[in-house]
Order: structure tokens, then C-alpha cells, then sequence
């Protein structure tokens, strides 16, 4: 009986400390026009302010809570959860999003998208290159565990990627695109990151070199873009 009430006390603080988080992280019209301006929407109006907040609310509603979850389930409270975080609260916003927009459809201006409309070929590289060197690496020096782990990175970044090319059209056509280039360039950019970090574990010299690379290769892929791409 002690244990049960032990096990619902820390349930109960982490519950409250979830919930802390979600409120201090909960976006607002500033958080969306910020982040529009960043990836290259000049001056958006309220509709586009909107859409970029409802796009945000759906990544951080779920990241305190997988935060939570996550370092227990996999015995790390380092940088694997905080990437498994990501890239699980991006994949599940991705998967809500799959939903048709209740608002207007401008199909005139939002026609389909393909993946090099929204993810230029060089992230694409860059993405494929991380992937295919860290698994391998890892292959050939039998450390399966770890190839699961970077193949499963892979396999959600790539999820991630296509279903945000894939989304149903919603808003204004240049905020609709920038939304997609952010969640397709930042799922690539933590996939470099996370295979890294996994595909090469040794504390050699190539290993840092491997690990340096990736880390520039994350920073240069989830840098925001400042010009849309000319499908916009």
C-alpha cells in the first residue's frame, strides 16, 4: 500500500510539472507571427498568425508529457530523450494535421505539394548521407541495438518529412509552405543529430570528427530559411 501511494505521489508532482511546463510553453499570437518571419513570411496578417499558433500547439501540447514518459522508458535523461521528444511531439502534430482543414480551401494557390518544393535536394543529401554513415558504421562493427535505434530515427524522420508534404492545404499559401519547409527541415535535421549521435558512439577521433560533422550538418538544415521556395 505504501509503495501505491509513493507511485501516486510522483505521479501526482510530475503531473503538476507537465502541466507547468505546457502553460509556460503555450504559444501565442507573438510565438507565431515570430516564428512566420523566421521562415521567410513578411509581415503575416491574423490569418497567417493563427495557423502558425494552431501549428504550434499541436508540437508543445504533447512534448512535457512525452518529456515525462520518455527518460524512464529508455533510461536516458540526456540528449537521446530530448531528441526522442522532438521527433515523437513532431510526428504525432503531423499525424493530427493529416485531418482536412475546417477553415476555406484555396485549391487554386494550394496545389500539391512534392518533396522538393518543400525540402531542397541538399538537406535532402545531407539527411541521407547522416543515415546511410551512421547505420554503416554501426553494421559493420555488429552494434545492433544501437542500428535499431538510428534505423528507427531514420524511419520517423522520413515520417515525418512525407507527412508534412502530404497535409491538407490550410490558410494562406505562403504560410501553409513555410509551416511545411519548418516541420520537414527540423524532422531531417534531428534525424542527422540523432544518428549521429547514436552511429558513433566510440570516443576516437573519427568518432568526434562524425559527431562534429553531424552537429553542423543539424545546425546548417533546421537554420531558418529566410526565402520560401519559388513554389510559393
Amino acid at each position: 500500500m505504501l509503495q501505491l501511494d509513493n507511485m501516486l505521489l510522483v505521479a501526482a508532482i510530475m503531473g503538476v510539472f507537465g502541466l507547468v511546463i505546457l502553460i509556460v510553453l503555450w504559444p501565442g499570437k507573438k510565438h507565431g507571427k515570430r516564428l512566420l518571419k523566421r521562415w521567410g513570411v513578411a509581415e503575416p496578417d491574423d490569418g497567417e498568425v493563427e495557423l502558425a499558433v494552431r501549428y504550434l500547439k499541436r508540437r508543445r501540447l504533447w512534448y512535457p508529457w512525452l518529456f515525462l514518459a520518455i527518460p524512464p522508458l529508455l533510461d536516458d535523461r540526456g540528449l537521446g530523450s530530448i531528441l526522442t521528444t522532438l521527433l515523437l511531439g513532431g510526428l504525432i502534430a503531423e499525424l493530427l494535421a493529416q485531418r482536412p482543414s475546417r477553415g476555406p480551401r484555396r485549391e487554386a494557390d494550394l496545389a500539391p505539394r512534392t518533396l522538393l518544393g518543400v525540402v531542397p535536394v541538399w538537406v535532402l543529401v545531407l539527411g541521407g548521407l547522416a543515415a546511410a554513415g551512421s547505420m554503416v558504421h554501426l553494421g559493420l562493427t555488429a552494434q545492433w541495438k544501437l542500428l535499431a535505434v538510428a534505423a528507427g530515427t531514420v524511419v520517423v524522420s522520413a515520417a515525418i518529412t512525407l507527412l508534412a508534404v502530404r497535409r491538407p492545404p490550410a490558410g494562406a499559401p505562403r504560410a501553409d509552405l513555410a509551416l511545411r519547409c519548418r516541420s520537414a527541415r527540423v524532422a531531417i535535421g534531428l534525424g542527422i543529430g540523432a544518428c549521429t549521435a547514436v552511429g558513433w558512439p566510440a570516443g576516437n577521433l573519427v568518432s568526434f570528427l562524425a559527431v562534429v560533422a553531424g552537429l553542423a550538418g543539424f545546425l546548417a538544415v533546421t537554420a531558418p530559411a529566410k526565402r520560401l521556395p519559388a513554389a510559393a
